[in-house]
């Protein structure tokens, strides 16, 4: 048989489109030739499998013409996902193994000089995208690949180490030898997440912590340097419900996008990105060609914390503005287009000026040295668009030493984790969704305040001169403060806090 088809699996985005290489050996001027819209580093397959045949003790038809395929054509091919695929094309087409057996197969993996096989990028969007086709073919993936895919329920994963053990496996009759069947990695035990009680005094900024939980709101603190603004951020996720298997597959096909691949063991657990303040725009949002989730989108489901958020390039901010408001990035470049969800929590901190020590001289007695000018300058490096999309804006004051020593220890975590929880299941039950994923249909229908506390807002947001996105998002706000009181009717009470979490920032 001079003609092999082997099915394996591009990855565009966070989509893995069937691809179908064929191989087809023919007399001629010897050579090898790879067509259908390969890569770089899908064409240097050519010396990798070579090597790798040669190495294994297989025959290598160096006396055809070889010419590979990777339909469809148009369809963009990348990495070295296609050369285990590739070898055993050329194998079944020179009649080395069985290519019956191929059609009930799917193969990626990268081969090494030696016929050793290395994992590949995006193994749980592989086995997704396979289970959502419907197709009944087992997927064989290298040690590591094979276990991220396995957490996928419904498809057949197995482990495949070296060159050779696929050719045994393909081998006819009662000659094959099965591969070992992949199974998910027992996750591993959390390291004790902080506690919230550990955070002395701050008794406001911890209740709008516990607000953003309970809703999913963003929310920026400011205060000036060793206020606690980054020991409240890390609370954070200890006080997040864990992730249901939809969020955890989701955001693992995620993490296994990115370089430094994603690590079975830590399957179900919320992410928590923390990009440093020099980050770019393609870093934070994503890019490249072909285009790779960013920090947003690798922090789907979780927390996003920003330390220093002034600090970060203006152009990298204003791109947050549109994933804040639809939960989504679409990249796109002249050759192709890529959506990524990106249904993060921000979380952001900041100094309320240049030194960090404006309205610290009480607590603290450094008095605080910019000039006005100093000062609006860097505000203002906060755009107001950006700042109307953040739900919760609290500052965090300095504490004395003397208040600090003597305040004493907070709520912990395991009790406002339960608040929390239960917060958000009133919100689920009632609405499908949390308070701020609600669009305008869902504010008019589930965060409609009593006939006091709408002429409260309308007041209020008249007096601040409030957009149409404030109002909106301090109804939603009020929404989830109303949810954690346990209360069917958003009152006066929860409008008014709510208002005082949009206070702004602090002036010189």
């Amino acid at each position: 048989m001079s003609l092999a088809v082997v099915h394996s699996r591009s990855l565009v985005g966070l989509e893995a489109p069937e691809v179908r290489v064929e191989v087809h050996l023919a007399n001629g001027l010897p050579s090898f030739t790879l067509v259908g819209l390969a890569d770089t580093e899908v064409k240097e397959a050519r010396e990798r499998v070579r090597a790798a045949l040669l190495h294994s003790g297989l025959v290598f038809p160096h006396n055809k013409r070889i010419t590979v395929n990777l339909a469809p054509a148009d369809l963009p091919k990348e990495s070295g996902r296609f050369d285990l695929p590739i070898a055993l094309g050329i194998l079944a087409a020179a009649e080395q193994l069985d290519a019956g057996r191929l059609a009930d197969h799917e193969f990626a993996g990268e081969l090494s000089l030696t016929g050793d096989l290395r994992p590949v990028r995006g193994a749980v969007a592989l086995a997704l995208a396979a289970r959502a086709a419907g197709v009944r073919r087992t997927l064989v993936l290298p040690p590591g690949s094979a276990d991220e895919a396995a957490l996928v329920g419904g498809v057949d994963v197995r482990r495949c180490t070296h060159l050779l053990d696929a050719v045994r496996a393909l081998q006819p009759g009662d000659a094959a030898e099965p591969l070992s069947r992949a199974a998910p990695a027992a996750a591993t035990a959390a390291a004790p997440a902080p506690d919230l009680a550990d955070v002395r005094g701050q008794s406001a900024a911890k209740r709008a912590l516990t607000i953003a939980a309970a809703g999913r709101h963003s929310l920026l603190m400011i205060g000036p340097p060793g206020s606690g603004k980054s020991m409240l951020a890390q609370r954070l996720p200890a006080l997040l419900p864990p992730m249901d298997d939809a969020e955890a597959l989701h955001s693992a096909a995620l993490q296994g996008l990115a370089s430094a691949g994603f690590d079975p063991r830590a399957f179900g657990r919320r992410p928590v990105r923390a990009p440093h303040h020099s980050a770019s725009a393609v870093a934070l949002v994503g890019g490249g060609s072909p285009p790779r989730p960013g920090e947003i989108s690798l922090a789907h489901g979780g927390v996003l914390f920003l330390d220093e958020l002034p600090e970060f390039d203006r152009r990298s901010l204003e791109a947050l503005r549109e994933p804040l408001e639809t939960g989504r990035i679409t990249i796109s470049r002249a050759a192709r287009q890529a959506t990524f969800p990106a249904r993060f929590q921000l979380v952001a901190a900041m100094n309320p000026c240049p030194c960090g020590w404006l309205g610290a001289q009480a607590a603290t007695g450094r008095a605080c040295r910019c000039t006005p000018d100093a000062v609006a300058r860097y505000q203002g490096r906060l755009s107001g668009p950006l700042l109307d999309r953040v739900d919760l804006q609290v500052e965090v004051p300095a504490v004395g030493p003397a208040e600090l020593l003597a305040a004493p220890d907070g709520e912990p975590t395991e009790v406002a984790s339960r608040r929390v929880a239960a917060a958000r299941e009133r919100a689920l039950a009632r609405q499908g969704r949390l308070n701020a994923d609600l669009d305008a249909a869902g504010i008019a229908a589930h965060c409609r305040p009593d006939a006091a506390a709408q002429r409260f807002a309308e007041q209020a947001a008249q007096r601040l001169g409030w957009s149409g996105r404030s109002v909106h998002r301090v109804l939603k706000v009020a929404r989830t403060i109303a949810d954690l009181a346990a209360s069917d009717a958003i009152e006066v009470a929860h409008v008014a806090e709510a208002i005082q979490y949009r206070r702004g920032l602090p002036a010189a």
